[in-house]
């Protein structure tokens, strides 16, 4: 019984260490501004409003590692059931520059698309807007990202 107390113990700060080591990777890798992410934007408007909604620092959630705004108690109560459902894919960082050369780009948060349920964010400056050429070869373009997120994340 006493060896089936410690197993317990070891397993509970195993998946503790773990869970932390999660927030610090997160941190490292994904796009945040001073631990916040999408620049204060709300995750969850891109889903229910189809537009970027800046979110309010009173209504943030921090979740393994980042901190996430949102625009009413609504929407912070939708991504705290589901947070994976609302974040960003490949940390938040340009779609199109992560399946075209595996690199972490900026975003303009107001440039995005939901595609099969997640938000994808992308660059937009300089009349550089690469929405534009993500959709000319998305299939590939995803295919890419989905390979190349990964390698950068760990």
């Amino acid at each position: 019984m006493r060896s089936l107390f410690v197993f317990a113990v070891l397993s509970l700060i195993t998946i503790s260490a773990n869970a932390q080591d999660a927030g610090a990777l997160r941190k490292k890798h994904f796009n945040l501004d001073n631990g916040i992410a999408i620049q204060g934007y709300d995750p969850v408007a891109y889903f229910t409003e189809n537009k970027a909604i800046k979110g309010k620092k009173d209504m943030a959630v921090y979740h393994q590692g980042v901190t996430y705004y949102f625009s009413s108690p609504g929407n912070k109560e939708l991504f705290k059931a589901n947070p994976s459902k609302y974040e960003p894919e490949y940390g938040g960082w340009c779609a199109y520059a992560m399946g075209e050369k595996g690199e972490k780009v900026s975003v303009d948060p107001e440039t995005f698309k939901i595609l099969n349920g997640k938000l994808y964010l992308f660059y937009n400056r300089f009349f550089t807007n690469t929405l534009k050429d993500w959709n000319k070869n998305e299939a590939s373009l995803k295919s890419k990202a989905d390979v190349n997120w990964p390698k950068l994340f760990h």
